[in-house]
């Protein structure tokens, strides 16, 4: 059965544009032009993926994504003013996956979507392939149940930031370079915006306070887990 893809933008003409290109790659699309309208929709009707401007009536995209963020995992890529690097931060540090600048070519939106898309459905059966808890000092991680513990005490961790604590911690001592990351976790095979990664292993650093295991930053390459 197609992904519902759910499109939010005040721009008509975007939401047409967008539709066209997602439609010819098979996908259903549902579109709004109010925040507070695609809220409700979420709610109602959860899609398979979020394309979320952020300058919308109603109810802005940083608020949409909050409630969704507090409510389920489905993926977000956000749409941005090109000079809106604040947003863009905020929007991540909310849980959104990804994000694209405007104007934005409709063919790399459609790659984005697959990419993240094709990453959840290549993570469940990974994880369900290797099933075994990892454990790196203090802490644990259990793929096929998606839990955290350190010490014992479970971590509350979104989507793409459990995915990214295991894929560093299946390999520990290992360097990932952040694009090594953005194809792995997020599914990327071209060039992508690396302060995603950077967001996220921050909001790893955070939540994981306490756990004897550090992310270590090398600098100029990426990132490692040391144990």
């Amino acid at each position: 059965m197609p992904e519902t893809i759910l499109i939010v933008d005040d721009e008509q003409r975007i939401i047409d544009l967008a539709q066209m290109y997602l439609e010819q790659e098979g996908y259903v699309v549902e579109s709004s032009t109010d925040g507070a309208e695609a809220y409700t929709k979420i709610r109602q009707n959860p899609p398979g993926l979020i394309v979320l401007d952020l300058m919308l009536p109603g109810m802005d995209g940083l608020e949409i994504c909050r409630r969704v963020r507090a409510e389920s995992d489905v993926p977000i890529i956000m749409l941005t003013a090109r000079s809106d690097d604040i947003d863009k931060i905020v929007g991540l540090e909310l849980g959104a996956d990804d994000y694209l600048t405007k104007p934005f070519n409709p063919r790399e939106l459609v790659a984005r979507v697959k990419a993240i898309l094709r990453r959840g459905n290549m993570v469940d059966k990974r994880q369900h392939d290797h099933a075994g808890v990892i454990t790196i000092g203090n802490l644990s991680i259990d793929p096929e149940r998606r839990s955290v513990k350190v010490d014992g005490q479970p971590i509350d961790l979104r989507m793409k930031e459990f995915d990214l604590l295991v894929t560093l911690a299946r390999d520990p001592g290992l360097v990932f370079s952040r694009e090594k990351l953005l194809e792995v976790v997020w599914g990327y095979d071209f060039a992508g915006e690396t302060r995603t990664v950077d967001v996220h292993i921050a909001h790893l650093r955070h939540k994981l306070d306490g756990m004897t295991a550090t992310i270590e930053t090398v600098w100029g390459v990426g990132y490692k887990l040391e144990g």
